[in-house]
């Protein structure tokens, strides 16, 4: 079977980190040929972080899987004429460098497009081009803490704190991803490149969906901590959620007045919900005492059973309910596992399998394949026999540290 329908597409990547990589991963999973290309002495300073004993670096591993690694040396006339080379073959670039490194180093968008106009270039940066601190270099938790991310996640009373997953840097290279295989269509079809411009900042701006829309038509900051309320009193919805007797979370959504009568009905709560005067959800919408008095309420009653309890009744009674995992329940989860969002791939060199991410696409007739990362310029010799070069030539190369 196909591996893949990105099969045919030729990618060069000048990328490191996180948001320069994953878009080119992505698409090595989904058959893509990637070549990543790296420093010769030393190469992507992300294969030395977060190395655990016995394995290797989960930074590494996780980004730059599938790829192939091709070193340059591209302070070096030769490095850039090899880039130049390998680019004149590709479909698409990537590169998120600080501004302006990229056409110091000879891999800048006009020099590039000369040698190949088809070429579709993707260039990401921590802030955007155009406002006062695109010169900047930018980071996830700096995305994150201008992009309003951390008070959509945040407690009352307490301080806002950027998280640990790098929800900036995920979310910029999935619209990358997106992005440059939009670009490669039109390029396809009409013969015209293009670059594209992508940040850290402004992808956090779009996770932040329909939330941010209503903080800016209502000028307001929306309610944050253990409930989401939404709609209007006539339609009032919310998103909560409580611990269980043994403090384990659960969360449950509602949409409409219908669904509020129903999940309180089949958590047996209906009596003391009434009792109370919240027969009717909507009377806490912009009302924050009687929001503050309904969830003390609930947060009381969830505390009488279990989480496996209450979810269940939830889910009995047509309720949208789930428990909330900590990250290594999430890599347990019987839906996560049995759809393939987490996998094991076999790591020769350390002779074991290893769980990993799987691929979020099911392909009827491509399926993805996720591989593992390169090691440092193991592609040198394949890279460089395809664009002409000869054996005694990458001898000399690799002898002068040009690769």
């Amino acid at each position: 079977m196909p591996h893949g329908p990105l099969q045919g597409v030729k990618v060069v990547s000048c990328s490191t980190a996180q948001a320069g990589t994953v878009p080119y991963m992505l698409m090595a999973d989904l058959g893509a040929d990637v070549i990543k290309i790296e420093t010769p002495e030393g190469g992507d300073s992300s294969r030395r972080m977060t190395v655990l004993p016995g394995m290797a670096s989960t930074f590494f591993e996780t980004n730059n899987r599938g790829v192939k690694s091709v070193t340059l040396n591209l302070k070096e006339p030769e490095g850039r004429a090899i880039l130049h080379k390998l680019v004149a073959q590709a479909d698409i670039f990537g590169q998120n460098f600080r501004p302006s490194a990229a056409e110091r180093n000879g891999f800048g968008y006009e020099e590039l497009r000369k040698i190949n106009p088809k070429l579709v270039y993707v260039s990401i940066s921590g802030y955007g081009t155009k406002g006062p601190n695109g010169h900047l270099p930018g980071t996830d938790s700096m995305a994150q803490a201008l992009g309003g991310i951390a008070e959509a996640y945040s407690t009352p009373g307490l301080p806002m704190r950027t998280g640990i997953a790098s929800v900036a840097d995920e979310s910029c290279a999935m619209l990358a991803f997106g992005g440059a295989l939009a670009a490669l269509t039109h390029a396809r079809a009409t013969g015209q490149g293009q670059k594209i411009e992508l940040s850290l900042l402004g992808a956090v701006i779009r996770l932040m969906g329909w939330t941010f829309t209503t903080t800016m038509w209502r000028d307001q900051n929306p309610v944050t901590g253990q409930a989401r309320i939404t709609g209007t009193p006539a339609r009032p919805g919310i998103s909560a959620s409580f611990n269980d007797k043994n403090g384990k979370p659960l969360v449950f959504q509602l949409t409409g007045p219908e669904n509020w009568a129903d999940a309180m009905k089949g958590l047996g709560f209906d009596a003391r919900i009434k009792a109370a005067g919240f027969e009717n959800l909507g009377v806490i919408i912009d009302n924050d005492a009687k929001r503050i008095e309904l969830l003390a309420l609930l947060d009381s009653l969830f505390a009488t059973g279990t989480r496996e309890e209450w979810v269940k009744r939830l889910r009995d009674a047509d309720i949208v309910s789930a428990p909330i995992n900590t990250l290594l329940e999430a890599s347990n989860d019987p839906d996560v596992i049995a759809n393939g969002y987490v996998t094991h791939v076999d790591y020769p060199k350390l002779g074991k399998k290893l769980k990993v991410h799987g691929t979020p696409w099911q392909f009827s007739e491509t399926p993805a394949k996720p591989g593992i990362a390169p090691e440092l310029g193991e592609h040198n010799e394949q890279a460089l026999l395809g664009i002409g070069y000869t054996k005694e030539q990458i001898a000399d190369l690799k002898a002068r540290k040009i690769i």
